[in-house]
């Protein structure tokens, strides 16, 4: 990262998992990323309501969709249609945003599949990578690897108390205190070693760094049985990907770049006007 980044100050939260398996990374980073949509006015309810809000309107809609067919009363099929037609607009205005938080666990999976040892991860908050609004920063240390048989997601008793600890101490640091009105793009970067396989339709951007004037707020994540570091893969050119595209109301900023623990961008998921 560049010099004229302000460093962070850490917040220690410690587990007593001799090192973090994949699924206790891969859920307090999603539930982290949740938080911190929910608290600065991304998203309209947490992401666990409104995945229950999403599968309640489809099964509705079925309901609704199988009473039709059997009914033969005018007034009541036309009260049927105008209630499937309600829910019909809310199932698709949640559409783009779950597809989003979607693509956004399956891109985190494959990095967690395909990356031995994540050192940290950055969440930026703004209108581009390059001049953030906020900065989150999760630090695994290099003495966490994901151990290699850790490739189940499900959630864990460990997932979730580790989860819950970093949302306990992002609340007791202010996150979310002083937000912006509007929708902004979350940017999430991973540091990882150079030799991951990132997709071919990334476009190379050198020298990326952003500018940020605001202290970063930071958690580290630690085993308590830690003992060690484990050596940073072996130093190598810093390259950028970078990919952005949009549809509709959702943009995508997809930032890739190798070095020695480089940081690499996943997707920008939400832009989101609700009217």
């Amino acid at each position: 990262m560049a010099n004229s980044e302000p460093k962070t100050d850490y917040a220690e939260i410690y587990t007593a998992l001799d090192a973090l398996d994949a699924s206790s990374i891969f859920h307090t980073f999603y539930d982290v990323v949740g938080f911190v949509l929910y608290m600065h006015q991304q998203i309209p309810s947490t992401v666990q309501d409104m995945a229950i809000e999403f599968e309640a309107m489809h099964s509705e809609y079925k309901e609704l969709e199988t009473e039709l067919g059997t009914e033969v009363k005018p007034s009541f099929r036309r009260k049927h249609v105008s209630k499937m037609r309600d829910i019909k607009v809310g199932i698709k205005r949640l559409d783009k945003l779950m597809n989003s938080l979607l693509n956004l666990q399956t891109a985190f999976k494959i990095v967690i599949d395909e990356v031995p040892t994540i050192d940290g991860v950055v969440l930026a908050l703004g209108a581009s990578p390059l001049r953030p609004q906020h900065i989150y920063e999760l630090n695994f240390s290099h003495s966490i690897g994901v151990s290699k048989g850790a490739n189940d997601f499900a959630r864990s008793k460990a997932a979730e108390s580790l989860s819950r600890k970093a949302i306990r101490t992002l609340i007791s640091k202010g996150a979310g205190s002083v937000t912006y009105p509007g929708p902004i793009r979350l940017f999430v970067l991973i540091k990882a070693p150079s030799s991951f396989n990132q997709p071919l339709h990334f476009l190379p951007k050198r020298d990326f760094r952003y500018n940020r004037k605001v202290v970063p707020l930071g958690l580290l994540f630690k085993c308590r049985n830690q003992n060690q570091e484990v050596d940073a893969t072996a130093s190598e050119d810093l390259i950028w990907y970078l990919s952005q595209f949009m549809t509709g109301h959702l943009v995508y900023n997809l930032v890739f770049c190798l070095d020695e623990l480089p940081w690499c961008c996943l997707p920008n998921f939400l832009y989101f006007h609700y009217s």
